[in-house]
């Protein structure tokens, strides 16, 4: 499968060194590189001293945190998660067994709708779900709930039974293009088959979770080349039955992603993707053609949006030594986008463990101060694309960047550096992503670093 639509207009950009990169900084508007002021954008000289900013390291970019050893539970916000090792860049979540199509399928618990069931799982609290289903009764699964007698379980979770349930068994494909990105073949390596959608209603409830399906079978499961699981699945623990007055537990440990929210590092993991194939790839996702469909293009705090806004960069800069380096390019480029990933395949872990991920920037988040904007985190990401324009690229503008403001700040008054895909307009582009936060590696994310500027965005901040 070649890579289509939006993905098929790009211009190709020559990469921009790091020497390059920190020598423009000092060309650079205050609204490209967070938390650096300039008393007038015309005026290189203007530079004052960078602002303090704890998620920047001393040469004013964007740490990545904590990046080895366990991630402490304080900062966790998916409560449920038994650790993050970030050794291996896995977080290992509970696994709950359900059935789908006559065979056993197995999923995990990221987010809930409603606050009191979210909290009692563990899970993120995403009131937006709730609006899943309008306009898009297939982007909702109706599932049903064993009710099981007490011989039958004394402890532990009633079955859940799927109408649908991914394929897993075709072969990931990411073929670099001559600029690494895009690809010159792309093919998602998990499909929805009939039915099949990660979020989910038990039958006679309103509230909506997401659940999505990572393995099907009994095993044995292959974590390796992924025929049998998600493609972000690098171990899977199948508990023996518990012995009496005791629950074993099933856990999976997934691949994780980094990124940033309001200025610091953020992990968070990426199960499914809609509107173009080649997001499913480069997200290592199950293609999910009818989450396109969901509540609703260019979406994000309104009445009726299921959705909250990603931001990523087709050709920010690349190098596995560039902290500046951020996007699409990069992950092919840098973080072994064309190799399966596995337990094993330490050279890929430990490129996206050093900061070669995509590196999305995302909007709202849930340890955000103000409550509007904690409780508008969805799970379900409506991607911003952008594409750093030749002037940029050439003068090393195109930057990592950190905060949602900042980039809708230079979208905004700076379309000679920062547009759409092939030069068209700053915005959504079609494609969403099930992507549930993990956690922070440094601090909380509590606030944006910069105001909005007018007619930046809508609603106003």
């Amino acid at each position: 499968m070649t890579h289509d639509r939006f993905f098929s207009s790009l211009n190709h950009h020559a990469r921009a060194p790091l020497a390059l990169a920190m020598a423009a900084l000092m060309a650079v508007t205050p609204l490209a590189i967070p938390g650096v002021a300039a008393q007038s954008a015309d005026d290189p000289g203007a530079m004052t001293a960078a602002q303090d900013n704890n998620s920047q390291g001393r040469d004013g970019t964007a740490s990545l945190g904590q990046t080895s050893g366990l991630l402490p539970r304080e900062n966790l916000v998916l409560d449920s998660a038994i650790q993050v090792d970030l050794d291996k860049e896995t977080v290992r979540l509970p696994l709950y067994k359900g059935t789908a199509n006559g065979q056993t399928a197995w999923f995990v618990l990221l987010d809930a709708s409603d606050l009191g069931l979210a909290h009692d799982l563990g899970v993120n609290y995403a009131p937006k779900l709730a609006n899943m289903a309008i306009g898009c009764p297939a982007c909702v699964q109706d599932v049903t709930l064993d009710s099981p007698t007490p011989d039958q379980n004394r402890f532990g979770q009633a079955t859940i039974h799927f109408q649908g349930a991914p394929d897993f068994s075709p072969t990931r494909i990411l073929q670099p293009g001559p600029d690494g990105f895009p690809p010159a073949n792309a093919q998602p390596g998990a499909v929805a088959g009939p039915g099949y959608s990660p979020f989910v209603r038990i039958t006679g409830s309103q509230v909506v979770y997401s659940a999505p399906i990572v393995a099907t079978g009994d095993g044995p499961f292959d974590v390796v080349h992924h025929t049998n699981t998600s493609d972000r699945a690098l171990g899977i623990h199948i508990a023996p039955a518990s012995p009496p007055g005791q629950f074993l537990e099933s856990w999976v440990d997934m691949l994780l992603v980094k990124g940033f929210d309001a200025g610091q590092p953020i992990l968070y993991l990426s199960t499914e993707a809609a509107g173009d194939p080649v997001a499913a790839v480069l997200e290592r996702a199950t293609y999910v053609p009818a989450l396109a469909n969901a509540p609703y293009n260019g979406g994000d705090d309104f009445l009726g949006s299921t959705r909250e806004r990603l931001f990523g960069f087709i050709n920010g800069q690349t190098g596995a030594e560039n902290k500046q380096s951020q996007g699409f390019q990069h992950l092919v480029l840098d973080g072994h986008a064309a190799e399966d990933a596995s337990a094993d395949n330490t050279t890929l872990i430990n490129a996206l463990r050093n900061g070669g991920d995509l590196l999305n920037v995302f909007g709202d988040f849930p340890t955000l101060t103000d409550p509007r904007h904690a409780q508008a985190y969805s799970p379900l990401w409506d991607a911003q694309i952008g594409q750093w324009t030749d002037k940029a690229v050439q003068q090393g503008l195109n930057t990592r960047q950190i905060d949602e403001n900042v980039v809708f700040n230079l979208a905004a008054t700076r379309p000679d550096l920062l547009t759409g895909p092939g030069g068209s307009a700053y915005g959504a582009q079609g494609v969403v992503i099930n992507c549930a936060v993990i956690g922070f590696t440094n601090k909380a994310p509590t606030a944006n670093l910069a105001a909005p500027v007018p007619n930046s965005q809508f609603p106003p901040r």
